[in-house]
């Protein structure tokens, strides 16, 4: 997009499949892990720092990234054997399992059943079981001192506008059949451009260290004494 390119080759378009799932399977997972995180903090927060200790961090951390390299791996089994021919236009800014599905020449059900079960019901159950769990978050709220109540909504909010933003657009593209519609393309864009991009406004801008960090340097870039 940024060179005007109009061509890829085959190759560089499966690894800009592989690389495009990768992260947003480890988006995905890392939302789950984020949510059981809040969890922990707002309903055991004497316990936080037992159960959220390096080790069990760098896990998850390990787990989430081996789920999403599954994931991709997958998604270029799927297309790695398919014979191209005919048209090599694929309607798309991007290579993705149902634009690289449309000029194949062979018949493609069963694979889209596949992305369907792969992409699609993965993104629908994490997507309930997620609001579910920030249901349940919300809920123990009760017990909580008002500034304690505000401080778990103002971050759990935040969880739940990119796990909206994300799923989705997501769910709306992979839980159907094969055949592509326009808007598709326009739908894309939340979860593979806007929702990364908001990403660090929502986590690093909220965290207390970093807006003190930068206020500082803001401060000291204008000679203002604090």
């Amino acid at each position: 997009l940024v060179c005007d390119k109009k061509t890829i080759s085959c190759t560089a378009c499966l690894v800009q499949l592989f690389v495009e799932h990768l992260f947003g399977g480890a988006e995905v997972f890392l939302l789950v892990v984020m949510a059981y995180d809040r969890y922990v903090a707002i309903c055991k927060a004497l316990h936080y720092l037992t159960i959220m200790n390096q080790q069990i961090c760098v896990s998850l951390l390990v787990v989430a990234w081996a789920g999403a390299f599954v994931h991709a791996l997958v998604q270029i089994l799927s297309v790695y054997e398919l014979p191209f021919g005919g048209s090599n236009v694929i309607d798309h800014f991007g290579c993705d399992m149902y634009p690289l599905l449309a000029p194949a020449c062979t018949d493609t059900y069963f694979i889209g059943l596949t992305v369907v079960a792969n992409n699609g019901t993965m993104c629908m159950v994490v997507f309930v079981l997620l609001l579910l769990s920030y249901g349940i978050i919300l809920s123990s709220l009760k017990t909580h001192s008002q500034e304690g109540r505000r401080k778990a909504l103002s971050t759990c909010s935040s969880h739940i506008m990119v796990v909206v933003l994300f799923f989705v657009p997501c769910i709306f593209i992979y839980v159907r059949p094969v055949p592509n519609f326009p808007i598709d393309k326009s739908i894309s864009v939340f979860y593979t451009a806007i929702t990364p991009m908001l990403n660090p406004l929502i986590y690093t801008l909220r965290n207390s260290e970093i807006k003190n960090s930068m206020e500082n340097i803001w401060c000291k870039m204008l000679n203002i004494d604090r």
